[in-house]
């Protein structure tokens, strides 16, 4: 079996922690933001994230992580 820290254990179904986070260092893309928001990948959304990132800056993706 492969190491859980680079992938999705097989029998429990469970991803590790490590592969969830974001980061507190990175700079989320319109397209993280539109994923992370549940919304689907089009020109509207994208517009919308990339206005939202724009007000709101990385707290925009943090607000809609777990």
């Amino acid at each position: 079996m492969s190491d859980e820290s680079d992938s999705v254990s097989s029998t429990r179904g469970v991803t590790p922690d490590d592969l969830l986070h974001t980061g507190a260092t990175d700079n989320p893309s319109a397209e993280d933001l539109v994923l992370a928001s549940g919304k689907d990948l089009t020109p509207a959304n994208l517009e919308w994230a990339e206005r939202t990132l724009a007000r709101e800056g990385r707290a925009a993706i943090d607000k809609r992580l777990p």
